[in-house]
């Protein structure tokens, strides 16, 4: 196939194609891979083709590989941190597919790390019941991107344009036929395909503190709504515990793999404070220790550390080579000093609703990897289950995408009832999106909110602990800013796409009046399955 710029006729329309796929992470790219044999594929990416999610993701990737695991045990695991919401069938899918996907991988050339035998060596991490992470180092994401890359690097198939911003999902006669983006010069183009797979990744930038790099602001779930697409679970927003917590520093991440090898959290004092809040002390479940560090460091005064200084120095440096540079950047000695961490928004569970096979509720139209919702996650993931997800699930829609397009056939039991089906509360009607995504009169005038200000907003609002008075102010601004006018330029889609799920994440949290995983309330601070052990889902009206 030509290059892409090379395909385009002078209406800026992209010659129809077989596949699109949106995200270059490990989901697209393992799309892409499956995809290659069946047609012409064209990958769009956002920025520069290494900057996703997977890039950064430092932990590892959980399969059911070692001599004392099974599927069945990596499930139980799952299904327990997911706080009681796992789609059991989406987590069969993960587990059982997961460790042939890790194989794959490693015929692919991944160097995972190898114990003395030659074997893969596992690392545990919190909430799983046996060792079962493989890893490179602390950067498994960056290896595995490295991989995949080179992989579709050599499919002759497989366009690539990077420094696109997709803005919109064309849907015409009910089905996704493919998107509008602007290249890297700022020229609106529309690319036609048979099948579109949405593999956008998180959204951890919505929010102000955040381990996720800047592209992570929810493109997939804002195109998916617009385009009339069911999302689904946008309330459980995961806050990793421990991101570095330095002066001015970036909100680095500091991998949960650091307690699995035996650091320890404790506080300003130098006191252990975990194992009085839960059975797992500083491996307890990820909403868990958020919450704790946070209330320790309220009832202290001070900060919260983490230590390393009673592992053997020689193994911290080596094991986590990425992370103590990054300290070192800042003056820190991660095998000798205290290390300050606090929560940061790091994962989505919720995104755009999806069946086993990667199907929208619009046909045509395909999601997976942290930009979707299988269900598989439920209220809170199971650490280092992320890049399997994305392995899993990318391989599956690329098998469902070379099928005849139609809907999923999505669970009812995923769906909340009021009496009149879908919950929708205060969708915008969707000819008001149809006006906003058209230049009209007044389409220069800015949004109330600029980005900045969006993210602090649902840190307050929207955060680890949560309120109806500051979920309802919240919804009532963002409400309000996602209705403005704005022009449609790239920076403006910019601004609105952050907008849109923003408003849709607080507007769920708001709903759900209890709490569950990673879902705090402090005004319902329990879970409660007669009302709530059901799936949020909204959509166009």
């Amino acid at each position: 196939m030509p290059g892409a710029s090379d395909s385009v006729d002078n209406n800026n329309v992209l010659n129809f194609l077989d596949f699109l796929v949106v995200g270059g992470g490990i989901a697209g790219l393992r799309a892409a891979i499956g995809l290659a044999s069946a047609g012409r594929v064209l990958v769009l990416t956002k920025a520069d083709p290494s900057e996703s999610n997977t890039g950064y993701a430092q932990g590892g990737i959980a399969a059911a590989v070692g001599p004392d695991d099974s599927p069945a045990l990596h499930a139980a695991d799952t299904i327990r941190a997911g706080d009681g919401l796992c789609d059991e069938e989406a987590v069969r899918v993960l587990v059982e597919h997961g460790s042939g996907g890790v194989r794959e991988l490693l015929g692919w050339g991944a160097q995972f790390e190898r114990d003395a035998t030659g074997a893969p060596a596992l690392g545990r991490e919190a909430a799983h019941s046996v060792r079962r992470v493989l890893h490179a180092g602390d950067a498994t994401g960056r290896e595995i991107g490295r991989v995949l890359w080179q992989h579709v690097s050599a499919l002759r198939s497989v366009s690539i344009v990077d420094h696109a911003l997709v803005t919109e999902v064309i849907v015409e006669g009910g089905k996704a036929c493919g998107v509008a983006y602007f290249d890297r010069d700022g020229k609106r183009r529309v690319v036609r395909a048979a099948a579109t797979l949405l593999a956008t990744g998180g959204a951890g930038r919505v929010f102000c503190e955040t381990t996720n790099p800047g592209v992570a602001t929810g493109d997939g779930i804002a195109l998916a709504y617009a385009a009339g697409a069911r999302v689904a679970d946008l309330e459980f927003v995961q806050f990793h515990p421990t991101a570095l917590k330095y002066g001015g520093a970036p909100r680095f991440l500091i991998s949960e793999a650091l307690r699995g090898e035996g650091a320890r959290l404790v506080n300003d004092r130098g006191e252990a404070f975990m194992a009085a809040l839960h059975p797992d002390g500083d491996l307890a479940p990820r909403d868990v220790v958020a919450r704790g560090i946070e209330r320790e460091s309220r009832r202290t005064g001070g900060a919260v550390f983490l230590t390393l200084a009673h592992l053997d120095s020689q193994f911290v440096v080596r094991r986590f080579p990425t992370i103590a540079a990054m300290c070192a950047q800042v003056g820190l000695d991660l095998a000798r000093d205290l290390v300050p961490v606090g929560p940061a928004a790091h994962y989505m569970m919720g995104g755009v609703d999806t069946d086993e096979w990667a199907r929208t509720s619009l046909p045509g139209l395909f999601a997976a990897g942290e930009a979707a919702c299988t269900g598989v996650h439920g209220a809170n993931r199971l650490a280092s289950n992320s890049l399997l997800e994305g392995l899993v699930f990318g391989a599956r829609a690329a098998e469902a995408m070379t099928q005849p397009p139609r809907a999923a056939a999505l669970k009812r039991d995923r769906v909340m009832a009021d009496g009149s089906g879908l919950v929708a509360y205060g969708s915008i009607e969707p000819d008001a999106i149809s006006d906003r995504q058209a230049a009209m009169p007044g389409a220069d005038q800015p949004s109330a909110l600029d980005a900045e200000a969006i993210r602090r907003l649902m840190w307050r609002s929207a955060g680890l602990f949560r309120t109806r008075e500051n979920l309802q102010r919240a919804v009532a601004i963002l409400d309000r800013a996602a209705a403005a006018p704005f022009a449609p330029t790239a920076d403006g889609w910019r601004l609105h796409g952050l907008t849109v799920v923003a408003w849709l994440v607080a507007r769920a949290a708001l709903r759900r009046e209890e709490s569950r995983g990673a879902h705090y309330r402090e005004d319902f601070p329990k879970r409660d399955d007669a009302r709530w052990a059901i799936h949020l889902v909204d959509a166009i009206q």
